[in-house]
């Protein structure tokens, strides 16, 4: 692939992974300056020439979210001035997802507000992975790629060699998600319900479908504080199924009390993806990383040969 006109830079929240998407693709990132003043006002500067160029900028907003997403706004707003040809931001975790509706009344719908603002900056396509929901892409007015690591966290846990498996969907929300993890693996399939009293609290009520005897497989999006995933596997092991617990999930942030909430004998691993970085301190030990920058530079490779980026999934 020709590459004379390719440019991949990298923001703060995740600069190995940009690595990593660079060296996928035969180049190196770009050379980027970005430095904060005394009061904390972000300043950057692109320290080569972009003008005509086919630029991707990778960031996640991860935590701290509001610092990064502003981050990459900036970034996305310089490019736009230095005459870039094409601006694609590369967000392998969009921070905000779960605030993709109203549930109360006077609630905002910070998602669409967060595509509102990155057109607005600059960019004109953004690829995306395993958003908390899909219909987020339709909040965009440019095109979204939106890319899944469930092939990837499906191939780990087949390579497991486990038996007797039961694929566990930990809500209805993600019954689609874990129903496509089912077909893969052979096995049956169970759901959780479960509600949100307060923000960052969630209560799983009871478990539809056959656990008894078997080896759950959880399936997530994402992980923060792990309450969810805990409440599940307590309400598994209450319906007879075996304490050895794995669970797949494609961000793992691990914020607050996440190391103490899932370093638990009954969870044998937490299978996640580098799409955000985790200091060692906030990891828990029985996470094991999987490597999704060969993926997003397909990604980009096929995005920029005009081939098809769905099949990649096939």
């Amino acid at each position: 692939m020709d590459c004379s006109d390719l440019k991949i830079f990298s923001g703060s929240a995740n600069p190995e992974l940009a690595k990593g998407i660079a060296a996928y693709l035969g180049c190196e990132p770009g050379k980027l300056l970005s430095q904060r003043f005394s009061d904390g006002e972000l300043y950057v500067k692109f320290e080569e020439s972009v003008r005509g160029k086919d630029v991707y900028v990778v960031q996640p907003t991860c935590p701290p979210v509001d610092q990064h997403l502003v981050e990459l706004l900036v970034l996305l707003d310089a490019l736009k001035r230095a005459s870039a040809e094409r601006i694609t931001a590369v967000i392998p975790y969009y921070g905000y997802a779960r605030q993709e509706k109203k549930d109360r009344p006077r609630e905002p719908i910070t998602a669409k507000l967060i595509a509102d603002l990155l057109r607005t900056a600059g960019a004109g396509r953004v690829i995306t992975m395993d958003l908390h929901a899909e219909a987020i892409q339709g909040f965009f007015d440019v095109p979204v790629d939106h890319l899944t690591a469930l092939p990837l966290l499906t191939r780990h846990i087949r390579e497991r060699g486990l038996q007797d498996v039961v694929v566990v969907s930990p809500d209805e929300g993600r019954v689609k998600k874990a129903r496509q993890v089912t077909n893969r693996l052979g096995a049956p399939l169970a759901v959780g319900y479960k509600y949100h009293p307060a923000p960052n609290v969630a209560e799983v009520t009871h478990i539809a479908g056959n656990v008894e005897g078997r080896v759950p497989v959880i399936i997530e999006d994402m992980i923060a504080t792990g309450g969810s995933v805990t409440e599940c596997v307590d309400m598994l092991l209450q319906h007879g199924a075996r304490p050895e617990v794995y669970v797949a999930c494609t961000h793992g942030l691990f914020t607050g009390d996440a190391k103490a909430n899932l370093e638990r004998p009954e969870i044998r691993e937490i299978v996640c993806t580098n799409t955000v970085p985790v200091p060692p301190e906030r990891c828990p030990a029985n996470v094991t990383r999987l490597d999704v920058a060969p993926l997003f530079g397909e990604a980009i490779r096929r995005l920029r040969e005009h081939e098809s980026i769905s099949s990649l999934f096939d």
